[in-house]
């Protein structure tokens, strides 16, 4: 049943009066310690964002989902929202108890009273919801290598929001939005979703659209989740703030989102529109590959740019939301305004930036031109992401026990100190295993915490500007992986697979560890007795047999002025 976009819509809080003795009586339940996704989560069940959902699914909801995006009474919903735990805490756990919710100070947000505990099946979720079990994908990673191995469900009793320091005149409940446009007297209403800075052709397409519904328009950014390496959401704020007055006063509002995105595509679309339909919004611009990821492990695109139109329009009605396909905006030199593609008058000369591009001219200090963006966002993304060569960056090298990873880095370290310019600093296995991880042991999960414990370090120095250089064996995709997400939100990530075989570093072997793994006295030794996964695609590769240390540091330094990341 869909509420009218002026009435108040469902939260699950409760009064301020039971939230004070809830509070107390909670505290001497199991508690669950939310990650920032479920945070973000729990902040929209409580709301009324993500309103017919009363909790954490069920497992019956969740297959449902899964299977033709209905719940199990029938609702439409395209996206699993989850309560994922650690088997070791479900273990502790049973339907019919109780568990209190808390965020990351300890604070209790919610009680959720558990009525189903489930191991899902992650390769099935995958493919259903993200459409391929591809690790390519952010949301199908974040499956496999982050989420917990069990489930929760059940329903959520609101005792508090999350609190949010940052922009808080701007962030606004279901409740407080659709009072909003009562006040205003604003009967239709178009949001325009984003994740990105607005730059020109953005204004102008949200400008048609409002023109088009013959709307008033909510600038709704998601500042929840997003892609990994998307530019932060501070940032993006600010620079919102700085084109709002390039907008009509009376007709636009400015409110943020806290959502987690998957980046789900067609299905995020959906969900997107179902969410606006609960902050009282009438009309939903869907844009070519809405909420898309990028491109799969073949290097293709992971949803066909048109799919996430044409699956909105299917469900719109029963959404209770209209929806405004946009067609990509391109500037029209002759004409000097921008004109969606498929309108471009002949003969004309089409200028555009891509994502990527505006990316290359941040990174090499370029111009970017008035056209295409305002100064005042150009600014703002200046002052954040500074030419490459004066950012902070990693260099993660990586390699079998033996391949000479710590000498390079250790010569490296050297040739850039020479040069100057940013503190250098060499997180080296031993050095890390002294001072950062000594109570640590050899196991898969202690040898996966101490290279994460690593790259946390290398992200920080990063963020400050510095250069880190690491030199860890570092023998699973998984947790390189994580290392590089964490670093590349504030810089430059190189990877370099010192690619010595198993059998120089045996010859090798300076320490003798290859003959004490030989002889069973060192167990899940990395190349003898468990495995070493090598890197598919590390920015560079180097080869250490009949080579010099200077040469192979040489060809980092190479490859570093290459990205632009120290001058030549």
């Amino acid at each position: 049943m869909s509420i009218p976009n002026h009435a108040p819509i469902p939260e699950l809080y409760v009064s301020y009066e039971s939230a004070q003795k809830l509070k107390h009586e909670a505290g001497g339940l199991p508690s669950w310690d939310l990650t920032p996704r479920q945070t973000c989560d729990l902040e929209l069940l409580m709301n009324g964002g993500f309103h017919p959902l009363k909790g954490f699914m069920t497992e019956a909801d969740y297959d449902g989902v899964l299977e033709n995006m209905r719940l199990s009474d029938g609702s439409i919903w395209p996206i699993p929202v989850t309560l994922d735990v650690a088997e070791a805490f479900a273990e502790t756990v049973e339907p019919g108890q109780d568990i209190a919710l808390r965020d990351a100070e300890g604070v209790i947000l919610a009680i959720l009273s558990v009525t189903d505990k489930w191991s899902p099946d992650k390769n099935a979720e995958a493919k259903k919801v993200f459409g391929a079990d591809d690790i390519a994908h952010p949301a199908v990673n974040y499956l496999h290598h982050t989420a917990g191995k069990v489930y929760l469900g059940g329903p959520i009793t609101g005792i508090q929001p999350p609190v949010h320091y940052d922009f808080k005149a701007r962030r606004d409940t279901p409740n407080e939005l659709r009072a909003y446009f009562r006040k205003l007297g604003w009967r239709k209403v178009v949001a325009f979703q984003t994740r990105n800075p607005l730059h020109r052709a953005h204004q102008e397409l949200t400008f048609r659209a409002a023109k088009e519904a013959q709307a008033n328009l909510l600038i709704h950014p998601v500042v929840g989740m997003t892609k990994p390496g998307d530019v932060d959401h501070f940032t993006r704020v600010r620079c919102y703030e700085a084109v709002l007055d390039q907008y009509p006063a009376s007709t636009t509002h400015l409110s943020l989102l806290n959502l987690a995105m998957r980046m789900g595509g067609p299905r995020e679309a959906v969900w997107h529109a179902i969410i606006r339909k609960n902050h009282g919004i009438t009309h939903f611009i869907v844009g070519r590959d809405h909420a898309g990821p990028g491109k799969n492990s073949e290097g293709k695109d992971f949803y066909d740019p048109y799919a996430a139109q044409d699956l909105v329009a299917k469900h719109q009605a029963e959404i209770g939301i209209e929806m405004v396909d946009f067609k990509q905006m391109v500037y029209v030199q002759e004409k000097a305004q921008y004109f969606p593609v498929d309108e471009v008058p002949e003969k004309s000369t089409v200028l555009d930036i891509s994502g990527t591009e505006l990316r290359r001219r941040l990174r090499e200090g370029l111009e970017i031109p008035d056209w295409f963006s305002f100064p005042e966002v150009v600014q703002e993304l200046r002052r954040t992401s500074p030419p490459r060569a004066k950012q902070g960056f990693t260099v993660f090298f990586t390699g079998l026990s033996g391949s000479g990873k710590s000498t390079i880095a250790n010569a490296l370290m050297v040739k850039l100190m020479e040069m100057g310019g940013r503190p250098t600093t060499l997180l080296d296995g031993d050095v890390v295993r002294k001072h950062l991880s000594s109570e640590l042991g050899f196991s898969k999960e202690h040898r996966d915490l101490n290279i994460k414990r690593i790259g946390y370090v290398a992200s920080e120095i990063t963020k400050n500007g510095g250069i880190a250089i690491c030199a860890p064996i570092a023998p699973y995709t998984a947790t390189r992986r994580a290392v590089r997400e964490m670093v590349e939100q504030y810089g430059a990530f190189l990877e370099v697979h010192v690619a010595t075989s198993l059998e120089e570093c045996e010859r090798r072997d300076r320490k003798g560890l290859y003959k004490l793994a030989r002889e069973g006295k060192i167990k899940e030794f990395t190349g003898i007795s468990d495995p070493y996964e090598e890197p598919q695609n590390p920015e560079l590769r180097v080869e250490t047999e009949n080579v010099d240390v200077d040469n192979c540091a040489h060809q980092v330094i190479l490859k570093l002025e290459s990205m632009g990341l120290i001058r030549a």
